[in-house]
């Protein structure tokens, strides 16, 4: 999950559960505002081992490092209470009022959590048990960026602050309508890009949502009545659900891969349904076989298909390239073993540039986000005649 959602997913956290009061509200910092950012701090922290890829030059951080120690359930109580006594040492040397120190340890440890879910439910994989282990499990509930779950994370606590002072809800609620209303559009590029177009409909449908959340509450006259934690709190129940409904629906995309393997009569390695954004409905099946990947992209919302028709529907094979002296040295380097390592459904490419041999291996977990560029996680490696590695790493074009 992107980091922006993290924060936010905290943020709700601390003002459904703990009574956390908005981060920015205009009374001094007190309790209820350091609570809020206490679990959007937590929620956030996880990701500060990007920091070590800035001063690194090791390009392969990001899959050997990256959702490791600190995404750890093991770690977990030790950072929450460095976090909780640095929180301690801070408000104190600036006299706020803050939760004891035991309260922040839990809070903090609540708001590190929720990030480890919520990088649980992508396809990307999270080593929890780090150090102990380094396997990276997966759910495959969530895209790495789920616009629908961050809306219904944002929006809430947007309403509760538009509807916090009634002579302020019009021009608030005009404001942030107008910030929300090109989303939609945006979205809607971004889902072509990687090939789960929506309709002009869905896209419509949207802007209707997004204008009835902003001004009928009001119009209806109960807008201002309704409390700043009901509005968090609902937008929390609604994140729940939401992530209930991707396990129902991954739930049926597994089984349909799972059966097309099985009319296919497939030796099946590994085998998975991972979610495509934006909808609950699109879902990409991954089959890895001796010698390749096979790719079912599956819109759930159609009607159930036969057997005779599932195996008819339009699906893809990548091959693996024959087995040749280059893709052996290849596989060999320490480096190529770490991307195989992290590699679910790898397939590996082989072609000459003249005097010069070049072994790729993809990961199609990573849809191709520009035409005529590699797939995300493509490592390339290139060799001379002799074997000799020329050069190495990911390929950026």
């Amino acid at each position: 999950m992107d980091t922006i959602t993290h924060g936010i997913a905290g943020a709700l956290i601390g003002k459904a559960i703990f009574r956390g009061q908005d981060l920015l509200a205009s009374p001094p910092m007190n309790r209820g505002r350091i609570i809020t950012w206490s679990l959007m701090l937590g929620a956030i922290f996880p990701d500060s081992d990007v920091v070590r890829d800035i001063f690194s030059h090791d390009k392969l951080l990001v899959i050997t490092w990256h959702r490791s120690i600190t995404h750890s359930l093991v770690m977990l109580p030790l950072w929450a209470l460095l976090l909780a006594g640095i929180t301690r040492v801070f408000a104190n040397s600036r006299k706020w009022e803050a939760p004891s120190f035991v309260a922040l340890a839990g809070i903090y440890a609540v708001g590190i959590l929720s990030h480890i879910v919520l990088d649980l439910v992508t396809s990307f994989g999270t080593m929890i048990w780090s150090p102990l282990a380094w396997s990276r499990p997966a759910w495959d509930l969530i895209f790495i960026i789920d616009f629908t779950l961050t809306a219904l994370l944002l929006v809430p606590q947007v309403l509760a602050w538009v509807y916090a002072h009634p002579q302020k809800w019009k021009r608030r609620a005009m404001g942030m309508w107008l910030v929300f209303l090109p989303a939609p559009f945006l979205i809607a590029r971004m889902g072509e890009v990687v090939g789960a177009p929506i309709s002009d409909r869905v896209v419509l449908l949207a802007m209707v949502i997004s204008a009835a959340l902003f001004f009928l509450p009001e119009l209806l006259g109960g807008g201002g009545k309704i409390q700043h934690d009901t509005w968090n709190r609902a937008g929390l129940a609604a994140a729940v659900i939401y992530v209930a409904c991707t396990w129902y629906t991954h739930h049926k995309a597994l089984s349909r891969i799972q059966k097309f393997a099985e009319l296919g009569r497939l030796q099946v390695d590994s085998i998975g349904a991972l979610p495509l954004p934006p909808s609950l409905w699109h879902w990409d099946g991954l089959v890895r076989s001796e010698h390749g990947v096979y790719e079912l992209r599956m819109d759930l919302s159609q009607q159930a298909v036969s057997n005779e028709e599932l195996l008819a529907l339009e699906h893809h094979y990548y091959p693996d390239a024959p087995p040749n002296s280059f893709i052996e040295v290849a596989k060999r380097l320490p480096e190529v073993q770490k991307v195989l390592w992290f590699s679910r459904f790898p397939v590996t490419r082989f072609h000459q540039e003249g005097d010069v041999a070049v072994v790729e291996i993809s990961d199609l977990r990573f849809p191709r986000v520009r035409p005529g560029r590699p797939a995300s996680f493509t490592y390339r490696v290139r060799l001379g005649t002799d074997g000799n590695v020329l050069s190495q790493g990911w390929a950026t074009r």
